[in-house]
């Protein structure tokens, strides 16, 4: 399987997976304390090429999304389950860690940013649905993620991310449909 754009990972081990399961070009942020000469270079390849940020499904890795969010616009988002990105041993979660069918699958399943957001799902909404307040709400949360393949996100990132990646009320409908089943 070969990207065309160039996929924007925190490292070199990230690199070296993805380059396992794909056929692809990286740029490695170097962790979170992106600087001004990457930012430059991701928006040159978003220019050239377009991007793909695939960070690890951590606060790190979702500060450097959000960064990256702010500076380049347009850009693609791979996510990945926390339960594919830890290790068979050990401690730790990341990219590195999936499998090559986990990174093939996410890299598979991209959700590209609009600047022009139509609010098709509202805060309330989300609130109707239990994945704001209450007891469930963080577990429905992740299951929502993953059916979406937007990965997990609190209720205020969760509406941002639904907002962003333009999901209709009808795939958010379905989706809530399968997190209700798996709760029983």
């Amino acid at each position: 399987m070969k990207i065309k754009e160039i996929i924007v990972v925190e490292g070199r081990d990230d690199t070296t997976a993805v380059q396992q399961a794909v056929e692809a070009d990286t740029i490695e942020t170097n962790g979170s304390a992106i600087n001004k000469a990457t930012i430059a270079k991701i928006k040159l390849a978003q220019e050239t090429r377009g991007v793909i940020v695939f960070t690890d499904p951590d606060y790190p890795g979702e500060r450097i999304r959000k960064i990256i969010s702010e500076h380049v616009k347009g850009c693609k988002h791979a996510f990945l389950p926390k339960q594919q990105a830890k290790p068979k041993k050990g401690r730790g979660l990341g990219v590195e860690h999936a499998s090559r069918k986990d990174i093939r699958v996410a890299l598979q399943n991209v959700y590209e940013e609009f600047i022009d957001i139509e609010e098709e799902i509202t805060h309330q909404d989300l609130m109707i649905a239990g994945l704001i307040g209450g007891s469930t709400a963080k577990k429905r949360r992740e299951i929502l993620g993953q059916f979406l393949k937007i990965g997990y996100a609190n209720g205020k990132q969760l509406h941002k991310r639904l907002l962003m990646f333009q999901i209709t009320k009808e795939q958010f409908k379905e989706a809530m449909v399968r997190v209700l089943e798996e709760e029983k």
